[in-house]
């Protein structure tokens, strides 16, 4: 066997191999034989054909099984000869394979492409600098927060005595006709909660349901508009029944030191709450800085270290994204099948541009680790089970057994040494303290640029939202 490797790429390379005729003949005979010994020709009886009416009546099934039996280990101990080590299966190409022989009166000769990991140089950090910028916590984000709490221990009390009024919740069962169609399928709601008013409620129901008391029946019509959000409602007339269940009044508490003392988290007062929640977001605020940092300085770092990325590695990355996100579609109730071809070729496009920058940056943090010489001990591994299973409210063992089908506590090692190999990142570039900027503010800021920049184009008009609920707009 004759063989020679070219470079064709840091990840590509190709053998050019020639196998010896002798080799190539010994295994000619040996599947003629084997073909003599079970074939049934005509004129003959099993097994004792004349070898060359076999050759000649099984032509190409010989010559495919003796490619099969040679090539493999031909080519197997080209690449262990050259010391290659293949990331996914080699792809071969027979030299004039259409009119190669088998019978050993020559050499076969192939090239075969062998993809291989390409060596990647110690990452060069070289005037990266990345900015750390905390996002301050405004007031009206902590009053944002307590009127959250204090709605969901908001209650509906019983409204008595009065007829009801805008701001009220009245509970209905409904029955609905649509006009010039009494024999179809009517509207039907039982125990329905409108809030009169809503801006999600549709006006016509708060207009006819203000001024109704308990155990009231209301009849009233509602003309859909031609563009209601409901496509079975659009442009309808729909006769309504109403019977009136109860009328409520949704009562909010108010903000002061006792509900504060009520919510049984220790706080002595509102003022201790709000200081309390200012420590939380500003602590979320200083993590979420921390972790921006990370993210810019690995991204600058990719773009600082070029190379060629394995192809089956962006392959193989890009089919996992593609995956994730027509499992994210479904769950959202997305029918596959209806999707558009360039839709998804599209979609595959940009996974495979955001593939090769994952498998880039896990390359060069593999190689960071191994120059931070980066080490994982089992204690740190089952300190981190530890936290999870305080974090999940479960056990260790727990926590364990959901891992396993994960790859279990290799995997909880593996993101252990990549947050060190970051780490290791981060001591190598230089981080600024900037001052906060909104990221939704400066990506208008950059569009307002580029939109002065060019030529205004028409805009499509907007389409309008589905409805969900004949009494309710979204």
């Amino acid at each position: 066997m004759k063989s020679e490797v070219k470079d064709i790429s840091p990840s590509q390379k190709e053998i050019h191999l020639e196998i010896d005729a002798e080799v190539v003949k010994a295994s000619y005979a040996k599947v003629s034989q084997k073909y003599a010994s079970r074939a049934n020709v005509p004129g003959f009886r099993k097994g004792y054909a004349p070898l060359d009416v076999i050759r000649m009546r099984f032509k190409e099934e010989i010559k495919s099984d003796v490619l099969q039996e040679v090539i493999p280990g031909q080519v197997a101990a080209a690449i262990e000869s050259h010391d290659l080590h293949p990331l996914a299966e080699p792809h071969l190409h027979l030299d004039d394979h259409e009119t190669v022989k088998v019978n050993g009166s020559e050499p076969l000769k192939l090239h075969v492409h062998v993809e291989v990991m390409p060596e990647i140089a110690e990452p060069k950090f070289d005037g990266i600098e990345v900015t750390r910028s905390v996002k301050p916590v405004a007031d009206d984000e902590i009053e944002s927060l307590i009127n959250e709490r204090l709605q969901r221990e908001a209650a509906l009390i019983p409204v008595e005595g009065r007829a009801s009024e805008i701001g009220d919740t009245v509970n209905v069962d409904l029955v609905g006709t649509f006009e010039g169609d009494a024999d179809g399928q009517p509207i039907t709601a039982e125990g329905i909660e409108i809030e009169l008013g809503s801006e999600a409620v549709e006006r016509s129901f708060s207009d006819n349901l203000i001024g109704v008391s308990e155990d009231e029946e209301k009849e009233f019509t509602v003309e859909y508009s031609a563009d209601f959000t409901s496509e079975a409602l659009a442009g309808k007339t729909v006769h309504y029944k109403a019977k009136v269940n109860s009328i409520g009044k949704t009562e909010i508490p108010e903000a002061n030191d006792e509900w504060a003392q009520s919510l049984d988290e220790d706080y002595k007062s509102l003022k201790d709450l709000r200081t309390r929640l200012r420590a939380d977001m500003e602590k979320t605020a200083e993590a979420d800085a921390d972790a921006r940092v990370r993210n810019e300085a690995v991204a600058k770092m990719i773009e600082a270290n070029s190379f060629e990325v394995p192809s089956s590695f962006i392959e193989n990355q890009a089919r996992n994204l593609l995956n994730n996100f027509a499992h994210d579609m479904q769950q959202r109730g997305t029918n596959l099948e209806q999707l558009d071809e360039k839709f998804i070729q599209m979609i595959y496009g940009n996974m495979r541009q955001q593939a090769e920058r994952d498998v880039a940056g896990a390359l060069l943090l593999d190689k960071v680790a191994e120059i931070a010489k980066v080490e994982v001990s089992d204690a740190e591994v089952e300190e981190e089970l530890a936290k999870m299973a305080e974090y999940y409210r479960s056990s260790v063992d727990e926590i364990k057994q959901s891992l396993e089908k994960q790859g279990g506590s290799d995997s909880i090692k593996n993101n252990l040494k990549t947050r060190k190999s970051v780490e290791a990142v981060i001591g190598k570039v230089k981080v600024v303290e900037g001052k906060w900027q909104d990221p939704d503010e400066v990506s208008a800021a950059m569009a307002n640029a580029a939109e002065s920049s060019t030529e205004e184009k028409p805009k499509k008009a907007a389409k309008k939202p589905a409805a969900k609920k004949a009494a309710k707009k979204d």
